[in-house]
């Protein structure tokens, strides 16, 4: 429809496959975005592709690794090969192994900063070329990039010393790029989510899964929906508001 404030618009999502991801592509398909969703799991990316077809919307599968850059960079293109421009681009793809500097690996460590920074620098290098090009050519006259971050890029605690690095790594980041890409017409955001129930804690080994889920205990988490909603909030607004940060904390959460 085109009263939708994203009608006409594209957006490319990483790690879309569940939680926050498949929420955001739902979500900004209601806006009326077309959406790229990519991840690994071509099957649950199926499935939520589905789930936007039903209701009307337009979306592609797009499985790849994005710790490849080769992959990281053909995601982007692919998008605008299959929609023919990239007007928001949500770096969501993420992975948090908590352990302690003695009793993790430094493959574990390897494989944060691969997907957490190397890969979100990758997708988002190639991206802002045919963002910078939306924001001049778009009805919106605005394109957008938001990163997912948490408020592990703002507190950090014992046993998520990687993480903790590629959250608080993540802001000074986005904040440089904000700067750099502000004449373009490209806002840069960063949504920064509390206790969220998705499948992050899902990769961590039994005792570090169980010390996290004591962590959180007795707190009600935050659902991906809600996460969802705010990013579309920061995609939706007039190209005069820029929404640079958003943090977003389950009610009860103390840090």
């Amino acid at each position: 429809m085109a009263d939708q404030p994203l009608d006409g618009a594209v957006a490319l999502i990483t790690g879309a496959s569940s939680g926050i991801g498949a929420a955001t592509a739902r979500r900004l398909a209601c806006e009326g975005a077309a959406v790229a969703l990519v991840a690994r799991r071509r099957d649950r990316l199926d499935q939520v592709v589905g789930d936007i077809a039903a209701t009307g919307g337009r979306a592609v599968a797009l499985a790849a690794d994005l710790t490849d850059p080769e992959r990281a960079r053909g995601a982007v293109q692919d998008t605008v090969d299959w929609f023919g421009r990239l007007d928001v681009l949500v770096n969501n793809a993420g992975v948090m192994l908590l352990n302690s500097a003695l009793h993790t690996t430094v493959e574990e460590w390897d494989r944060m900063i691969s997907l957490n920074v190397a890969a979100l620098l990758h997708v988002t290098h190639a991206a802002v070329p045919y963002l910078i090009d939306a924001a001049a050519t778009s009805r919106r006259q605005v394109a957008d990039l938001v990163n997912i971050g948490s408020t592990a890029g703002r507190a950090a605690r014992p046993g998520s010393s990687v993480y903790n690095l590629t959250k608080f790594g993540l802001n000074g980041f986005a904040e440089s790029l904000r700067q750099e890409l502000l004449g373009e017409r490209v806002r840069v955001s960063v949504v920064a989510p509390g206790t969220v129930d998705t499948e992050l804690v899902d990769h961590l080994g039994d005792a570090a899964r169980d010390a996290a889920r004591r962590q959180v205990d007795g707190i009600e988490p935050l659902r991906a929906e809600d996460i969802a909603d705010a990013i579309a909030y920061v995609v939706t607004r007039e190209r005069r508001v820029a929404v640079n940060e958003m943090l977003i904390r389950a009610g009860n959460q103390t840090w």
